[in-house]
């Protein structure tokens, strides 16, 4: 698809719309004039606002006033180009126009300035964002709210990257390395990584910063052994101030990484929340996908959690997988109901370009899509009839049927981390191969960024460079740094 954008600067945003009718398609943008080729879409600002497309066949065009400024020109621009599409591909995308990754945050920050009932009206007139997403764009914010008031200028969340998996899933595209491939930078990794944490604590002490959480994720931290994951744990909780730490999540989302020694590790150092994710109960589907592990194990690892006293435990799902049916679909979002999981995150597939299905050139078509939204459907409405609350979402480009990711829990178990990194609320200290520090100046709400390398082997062999980036947060703060106590 070739994107022609004339005397404006919106073509970030005119991509991102775009790609939402053609995920499988490269977009060329260009901003200079030059010839059309079709196919094509043109967008213009003169002295009207103008969007013109020709695709296979298809002609339209539409115009509109020039707004008062570069925002309403943009959102204008990005209207007419929205209604030309759903001409054209007859879909009427369930977010509307919005490509965002945080919608309820922008429905927040909506409300803010014009009210809920205004902030609800330009959801539905002005993004076309449809009434059900809307509703749960409501609802989840209206949850988070709470959780939200527990920050302080001063708070902030650790983040620990464990970046080994027993395999590649075939959806997943983040950077991890594989048990048979890394083992043996497992144990260099471990040891440098609780030295940085070490060092990440002595400087959050120092700053006399809050911690509110403490997040685990991966890769899947739990497929260090017992003694390696004891080891970096207690790093954590003999570094840090954990007096007003509220949640320790641990991701033990593999379940054939979990056994009785691990579980142990884990509740011996106060951690009090985890994850074990089958992702579907359907074992052809788990094999379709590159899960090494049966539904068996998950049942198996699900109630040894239990009986090892775990009582806040999440479960993920995932709607629109490869070969997996509504049915199905169903019949796994029925198990996790019938565990009494206190929280149950339904994702939506990703079609990400690094992922293996992404590169075997597997596409999804307009039947993905639905069968994807019947599922999420099916998901909301029994889990809203079991008395489970949306308490945080999040959206990804190139998801099935354009819709969503949504944190399911039962009232009082929401996963705080989860809410703070998704809104943005406060300072996230990042340690491991991967992480991404991100500091959060309250007074403007300014965020800054240090990044640690991606890969384990870079972590090991630059990891001077990344001690050396954590004067970065020092400078941060020092330099003026809204962390006024209240």
């Amino acid at each position: 698809m070739n994107l022609y954008v004339k005397n404006n600067n919106f073509h970030f945003e005119l991509e991102n719309l775009t790609r939402l009718f053609f995920p499988d398609e490269k977009i060329n943008v260009y901003r200079e004039e030059q010839k059309t080729v079709t196919p094509y879409i043109l967008a213009e600002l003169a002295d009207r606002v103008t969007v013109k497309a020709e695709i296979n066949g298809f002609v339209s065009e539409l115009s509109a006033p020039l707004g008062s400024d570069d925002n309403s020109n943009e959102l204008i621009t990005v209207q007419l180009l929205y209604k030309i599409l759903c001409r054209y591909s007859g879909i009427n995308q369930p977010w509307g126009l919005l490509t965002g990754v945080r919608p309820v945050k922008l429905f927040r920050k909506v409300c803010e300035e014009s009210g809920v009932d205004k902030a609800k009206q330009t959801f539905l007139d002005e993004f076309f964002v449809s009434r059900e997403k809307l509703n749960l764009a409501f609802d989840t914010e209206q949850h988070e709210k709470r959780i939200l008031e527990l920050s302080k200028p001063e708070s902030f969340s650790l983040y620990v990257g464990i970046p080994f998996c027993h395999s590649r899933c075939s959806y997943c595209s983040f950077v991890m390395a594989s048990i048979e491939r890394a083992k043996k930078l497992i144990e260099p990794y471990v040891n440098l990584l609780c030295e940085e944490i070490k060092a990440t604590a002595e400087i959050a002490n120092r700053l006399g910063l809050r911690l509110e959480t403490v997040y685990f994720g991966g890769g899947t931290p739990t497929t260090l052994n017992a003694e390696q994951l004891n080891r970096v744990l207690k790093t954590v909780n003999t570094s840090f101030n954990m007096t007003t730490c509220r949640e320790f999540t641990v991701e033990a989302g593999r379940p054939d990484t979990i056994d009785k020694e691990r579980l142990f590790a884990l509740k011996e150092n106060n951690v009090d929340r985890i994850s074990i994710n089958p992702q579907t109960t359907n074992n052809s589907v788990l094999q379709a996908i590159g899960r090494k592990h049966s539904v068996e194990q998950f049942f198996s690892a699900f109630e040894l959690a239990r009986k090892c006293g775990f009582n806040n435990i999440n479960t993920d799902l995932i709607a629109g997988l490869p070969t997996d049916t509504v049915e199905s679909f169903k019949s796994s979002l029925d198990s996790m109901l019938s565990l009494s999981a206190e929280c149950i995150t339904v994702h939506t597939l990703c079609m990400k370009r690094a992922s293996t299905l992404t590169k075997e050139g597997v596409s999804l078509n307009r039947d993905d899509a639905e069968t994807a939204r019947k599922m999420l459907k099916y998901a909301q409405d029994s889990l809203i009839s079991n008395e489970y609350i949306p308490y945080y979402l999040y959206r990804q480009s190139r998801m099935v049927g354009n819709l969503e990711n949504v944190g399911w829990s039962k009232p009082g178990f929401e996963s705080l981390y989860n809410v703070y990194v998704m809104d943005e609320t406060h300072t996230i200290l990042a340690c491991g191969s991967g992480g991404v520090t991100k500091l959060k100046n309250q007074a403007d709400d300014y965020l800054e960024r240090i990044f640690n390398f991606k890969y384990p082997y870079e972590y090991i062999d630059r990891f001077d460079e990344i001690i050396a980036r954590k004067s970065g947060i020092k400078r941060f703060y020092n330099h003026g740094a809204d962390v006024s106590r209240t």
